[in-house]
């Protein structure tokens, strides 16, 4: 077999896996626009008023405000403990080093359904449930490895010797985390951030067990709209999810090529 014929074989492998996982997530667009009252596929006629019915009805608002809310409360909260970790993490060699790492990962691994049915059983405990702060303490839960990950990938980049030469300037650790090692990891915090964000806006499971009437974010709309009442409106919302959701994965890999 020639190089040629393996290097199309290959890139043909890619395109069919990519269209396999693609086309279900982007035929919901289409049907976002059809004017009929019900999901078709193909869509009949092209119209934006589901979309307008998104913007303007009030549950609707309510979800894409809590939403919006909780994913920025969880990216700053997220981005800040995930960094903490990362730092210490990658500046110390001690016993358990490993143990806490997979601690802080296990959320990544674990089934969602059984991280969603033991934060309510603790929050139940605590009164958070129902409440925004434990929606938020809930998705920063699931966001920290990502931005762990993310961090600890930018840190093994950065020459430690940087550090040291700055402190033997006479700068304290404070001064030297501002001015050398965050510029560096910059990169790599940022692009944790986006995706702490990204994992609150399109959380369901954990938020179901979490959530009430009064903090219910944009994912459980969808998920109570298809088991109720499932119109192009929607589909339109998830046509919007997608295009959030794409935006975040690309300002990710922008900051990544920054590095």
């Amino acid at each position: 077999m020639t190089t040629a014929l393996r290097r199309i074989l290959f890139w043909g492998f890619v395109t069919l896996t990519a269209l396999f996982l693609l086309v279900p997530t982007l035929i919901i667009v289409p049907m976002s626009f059809s004017t009929t009252p019900q999901l078709e596929f193909p869509p009949v006629g092209f119209t934006l008023d589901w979309y307008g019915k998104v913007l303007t009805d009030t549950a609707w608002l309510a979800a894409l405000k809590n939403s919006l809310l909780i994913g920025s409360a969880t990216a700053i909260l997220a981005t800040t403990l995930g960094t903490a970790a990362a730092l210490a993490l990658s500046a110390a060699e001690f016993r358990g080093k490993g143990v806490i790492l997979a601690l802080l990962l296990a959320p990544m691994v674990t089934p969602v359904i059984v991280l969603g049915v033991g934060i309510y059983m603790v929050f139940a405990r605590w009164g958070l449930s129902g409440t925004l702060p434990g929606m938020v303490a809930a998705h920063t839960v699931l966001a920290i490895p990502f931005v762990v990950v993310s961090v600890m990938a930018s840190l093994k980049m950065v020459n430690a010797n940087l550090a040291m030469a700055s402190a033997g300037l006479g700068a304290g650790r404070w001064f030297t985390f501002r001015r050398v090692t965050l510029p560096l990891i910059l990169p790599g915090v940022t692009s944790g951030a986006v995706f702490a964000f990204i994992t609150s806006w399109d959380e369901v499971v954990v938020a179901i067990f979490v959530a009430n009437t009064e903090t219910r974010t944009v994912p459980i709309m969808i998920w109570n709209q298809v088991r109720t009442n499932l119109d192009p409106a929607t589909a339109a919302v998830g046509a919007l999810l997608i295009v959030l959701s794409a935006i975040g994965v690309m300002l990710s890999y922008k900051f990544k090529e920054t590095r």
